[in-house]
């Protein structure tokens, strides 16, 4: 027998037809890439982002077509994703941060047919377009007054487009299951792959999202995404913002500390979401001006382990709440977050911080389980390492254009190629990528859990751990600094550092100063690259 509920498909224009009608007066505050802050409300948003769908249905994009933005955090991003979105077309996020090369590849494996593209990036659209074939028409985010002089084929402004386009369109009227987003991997291993999610697991990955436990929003809330919307869909936010009726500050091509904080200290952000490099760079500009950001209460960050200096000098010196998340492109990408539990939070907070510095549970939709590299399910005991697998509504079941073929076992769970614990308390803790772990004397070392101590230094600005060969031992690890500018080299320092916080087995056998540890397409530490660059390195005790 069947329930008896009305059929109401889940299709994200719903999500932006709710703010309209309850939340409509809620602002949406940009920092534009011409320069001047824009105010726009979640109404006016709904109205052009109508506009967008009409131009596209007057190019005669149709359901499935694939549409690129290569865009920062701006109010005209989220008009170009819900307009996208609205008509059954699927938004192609691009990521800027990438090598021209994967740009081309992305496009072509996509087969976009239309890219937004806002004025920062058009020099490098113009450099890669002769390479995409597919792509019909370029629409330039901006207005007739800033339309640049450009070679692309096809230019359109954006601006001058809304202005001659009807409001008046039918959203929806397709399945819940019907492709919605389209967002690559940052391939650090082949060739990037694209994940495809539907208008279902994006409305359900928006609920999951409004959880207390997870982003929590509420229209009372100011809420600042430097994460940008090119990655992972914002973590969310520019679904859930629109949901709850938060107001939304969105930073444009600025993401300095200078930049993050007039806008937290202007516009009274009360929550902030961003990868560990980006809130490193805020706390180093409160440091030096002496400054304060007392309306901020809570701040996710994720994207790669958070040091627990960080986490300790956002509470200690601001008063501010650090929510550490899991997550990647293919669980849409809520993973895990570090909520504590009543008993974890009645401990003094030198004793919280065991789990603090941990990546946290699964909220509800999330499944996460254990297994070894011969499929056994491992024990959740805090110390047993196991590959960690996971299931739900919004994690990846396939990869646009089936690459790589079946990615799930027979239980239907997807294998995040990281290498994890999971403790007692349900509790999991990211220890490394498995192509990342470093095999020593049969036993596995984690890099992130050394780098996590390691930049905890006060000289240190960067710091890296990857896996050098060792004739008896395979590998041992080596500690990769890039010291804050003026600091000295002295390598038993930072060895010292590390001593007593570790095993004394884990200790690095050297440590070498870097000008720069590269970064990736996401803003974590490119190991790839970094192993390239030293694989002419030896080991002091290799022989």
């Amino acid at each position: 027998m069947l329930g008896l509920m009305q059929d109401w498909p889940l299709t994200v224009d719903k999500i932006l037809d709710h703010a309209k009608h309850w939340h409509g007066r809620a602002e949406v505050v940009t920092r534009s890439v011409e320069g001047p802050i824009v105010r726009i409300t979640y109404a006016e948003i709904h109205e052009r982002a109508r506009r967008v769908s009409n131009v596209l249905l007057d190019w005669d994009i149709k359901i499935g077509e694939r549409v690129a933005t290569l865009a920062w955090n701006t109010a005209n991003h989220i008009e170009a994703w819900y307009g996208i979105m609205g008509i059954g077309a699927v938004c192609h996020t691009l990521n800027p941060r990438l090598f021209p090369e994967q740009l081309v590849y992305i496009i072509n494996h996509a087969e976009d047919r239309i890219i937004f593209v806002d004025l920062t990036f058009v020099p490098l659209l113009q450099a890669i377009l002769p390479h995409c074939p597919t792509v019909e028409r370029v629409v330039i985010m901006t207005d007739a007054a800033h339309m640049p002089e450009t070679s692309l084929p096809g230019v359109e402004c954006y601006e001058s487009l809304l202005e001659g386009a009807s409001t008046e369109v039918t959203w929806g009227a397709f399945d819940e299951q019907t492709a919605c987003g389209l967002c690559y991997t940052s391939g650090t291993t082949g060739n990037p792959k694209g994940v495809l999610y539907s208008h279902r697991s994006n409305f359900i990955h928006t609920l999951l999202g409004l959880q207390a436990t997870v982003l929590g929003a509420t229209p009372n809330e100011v809420i600042l995404p430097v994460v940008p919307m090119f990655h992972a869909n914002a973590w969310g936010i520019a679904f859930g913002g629109p949901a709850a009726g938060s107001k939304l500050v969105m930073p444009g091509a600025r993401m300095d500390g200078a930049a993050i904080y007039e806008l937290i200290e202007s516009e009274g952000v009360t929550f902030s979401a961003a990868v560990p490099t980006v809130w490193q760079g805020l706390l180093a500009h409160l440091r030096e001006h002496k400054l304060k950001i007392p309306t901020v209460k809570r701040v996710l960050i994720g994207g790669s382990a958070v040091p627990e200096s960080l986490i300790r000098a956002f509470h200690d010196e601001f008063g501010i709440e650090v929510l550490q998340g899991w997550g990647m492109t293919e669980t849409s990408p809520i993973g895990t977050l570090s909520n504590l539990t009543p008993e974890i939070a009645s401990l003094p907070y030198d004793e919280q911080m065991k789990w603090r510095i941990k990546q946290g549970t699964p909220p509800l939709g999330v499944e996460l389980k254990l297994k070894n590299y011969a499929g056994q399910e491992m024990p959740h005991d805090g110390h047993t390492y196991g590959r960690l697998m996971i299931k739900g509504p919004t994690i990846a079941g396939a990869y646009f254009k089936d690459e790589g073929g079946n990615i799930l076992d027979a239980e239907g769970f997807f294998d995040t190629g990281d290498v994890s614990t999971i403790d007692e308390q349900g509790f999991m803790q990211i220890t490394d990528r498995a192509k990342d772990v470093i095999k020593s004397g049969g036993e596995w070392i984690s890099s992130i859990e050394i780098e996590n101590i390691a930049i905890g230094h006060p000289k240190v600005e960067l710091a890296a751990v990857i896996g050098a060969a060792h004739p008896k031992w395979d590998e041992r690890p080596v500690l990769i600094v890039k010291l804050k500018p003026g600091e000295g080299q002295d390598k038993q320092e930072h060895l010292d550092f590390l001593q007593g916080k570790i095993a004394k087995w884990w200790m690095p056998d050297d440590v070498v100063f870097a000008d720069d540890i590269p970064l990736g397409a996401t803003g974590k530490i490119d190991k790839k690259l970094l192993r390239e660059r030293m694989k002419d390195y030896r080991l002091p005790t290799a022989g």
